[in-house]
C-alpha cells in the first residue's frame, strides 16, 4: 500500500518552477498548512495579493467552523501578511468555484491578473491545474505547495488512511472530471492507474464519486 500511495503521491505533485505572479490563491481544505505557505510566498516577494478561498465542507466544518478562507486569513496575518494584502472568497465548496468566485472577486476590485500561483495542498495540485486551465484559459497559472515527502506529510497531518483515500479520489477524478468537462484532460500513466486500482481493491475508497 505505502509503494502505491508514493506513485500517486509522485503523479499529483506537479513541482511546477516557482516565479514571481500577480496574485497568489490560497484554495481551501483540511490542510491548515496551505495557508502557512501561502504566507512564505508572500513574504517571500512571489506575489502583491493573497485570495483564499473556500467555505466549509463535511471533512472541514469542524476544524475550520467560519469557513477554510477565513482561517486561513487569520493564520496568514499571524505570520506576518499585512491585512490589506489579503482578500477572502468565502462561498466556494470545490475546486471549480474556487477558481470562477476568485475570478469574479478580482473583477469586482478591478484588480488586472494575467499570472497566477495556485496553493494547494500538495497531492491536491494536478486537479486544481487542470480545473484553472479548463475555466480561465487566458491565465498563465502555475501551482505551489509545500515541499515535503509522502510520509512526512501523513506524519503531519496524523491520518495516513485519509490521506490515501483522498489520493485516490483526486486520481479517479483526473479522468471522471475531464469527462464531464470539469477539467483539461491529461494522461494517466499505466503505472499510476494499475496503483489506482490495487489501493481501491484494498478498500481505499471513502472520497470516490458515486456514478454520474
Amino acid at each position: 500500500m505505502r509503494a502505491d500511495a508514493e506513485i500517486l503521491w509522485r503523479y499529483h505533485v506537479l513541482d511546477h518552477a516557482p516565479r514571481r505572479s500577480d496574485v497568489g490563491v490560497g484554495l481551501g481544505s483540511h490542510d491548515l498548512g496551505v495557508a502557512d505557505h501561502t504566507a512564505a510566498l508572500y513574504l517571500a516577494g512571489r506575489f502583491p495579493l493573497v485570495v483564499f478561498t473556500g467555505a466549509t465542507a463535511p471533512t472541514t466544518v469542524d476544524h475550520f467552523p467560519r469557513g477554510e478562507a477565513v482561517h486561513y486569513r487569520e493564520r496568514a496575518l499571524a505570520l506576518g501578511v499585512p491585512a490589506d494584502a489579503v482578500l477572502v472568497e468565502p462561498r466556494a465548496r470545490n475546486t471549480g468555484e474556487n477558481v470562477t468566485l476568485t475570478r469574479r472577486l478580482l473583477a469586482e476590485r478591478d484588480v488586472p491578473v494575467r499570472t497566477a500561483t495556485l496553493v494547494c495542498k500538495p497531492y491536491q495540485q494536478r486537479r486544481a491545474y487542470a480545473t484553472c486551465r479548463k475555466l480561465w484559459p487566458e491565465l498563465a497559472v502555475r501551482c505551489s505547495a509545500s515541499h515535503t515527502s509522502l510520509d512526512d506529510y501523513l506524519a503531519a497531518i496524523g491520518d495516513p488512511d485519509r490521506v490515501v483515500h483522498m489520493l485516490v479520489g483526486e486520481t479517479q477524478r483526473v479522468t471522471a472530471y475531464a469527462e464531464r468537462g470539469f477539467t483539461i484532460a491529461q494522461d494517466v500513466p499505466g503505472e499510476v492507474d494499475a496503483a489506482y486500482r490495487r489501493l481501491v481493491a484494498a478498500g481505499y475508497t471513502a472520497r470516490l464519486l458515486r456514478p454520474a
